[in-house]
């Protein structure tokens, strides 16, 4: 049997009728949705290729439009910390600092990351036929799968701490 209670007293404290937490939930929902299947038509019709006149202006082009959906959901995931009860136990200068720490980390794997993929490594260049080389097994690639997403996922838990 599973204890539920401890789940249903941590969702005690969020308020799910909070416009600015749908918005929030939504732009988080939304943005991998998008972007993957912008990709996938891109790969199966070169559309976008075809529109910008290369793979690596519309890599570029889309790269861009990622950037500025991320700053959007950035700014509402903010706005809904802002607006949401805060835990007691967080309230205090252990937690910020651990979520400080645990956000330098994530940026440490985000920004790690771009480097060793270059942008159109990072934004879905091998959807557009924009292939790299060889396999990148530098660091981060060197300690985790998926750096980009753990690195991401760090940096909202370390802002949500803090």
């Amino acid at each position: 049997q599973v204890d539920v209670m401890a789940m249903v007293h941590l969702f005690g404290y969020v308020d799910m009728t909070d416009s600015g937490f749908i918005v929030a939930v939504l732009s988080i929902t939304f943005n991998p949705l998008f972007w993957n299947v912008v990709a996938r038509w891109e790969h199966q019709t070169r559309a976008l290729s075809r529109v910008f006149g290369s793979p690596r202006a519309a890599c570029f082009c889309l790269g861009a439009v990622i950037l500025l959906l991320n700053g959007v959901r950035s700014h509402c995931f903010t706005e809904a910390m802002k607006s949401q009860p805060k835990l007691e136990g967080l309230d205090c200068h252990w937690a910020y600092y651990l979520g400080l720490a645990i956000l330098a980390v994530g940026t440490l794997f985000v920004v790690s990351s771009f480097l060793a993929l270059g942008f159109t490594g990072t934004f879905l260049g091998d959807y557009f036929g924009i292939l790299m080389e060889a396999k990148v097994t530098s660091f981060p690639f060197s300690i985790l799968d998926n750096p980009m997403y753990w690195g991401s996922t760090a940096v909202y838990l370390g802002w949500s701490l803090m």
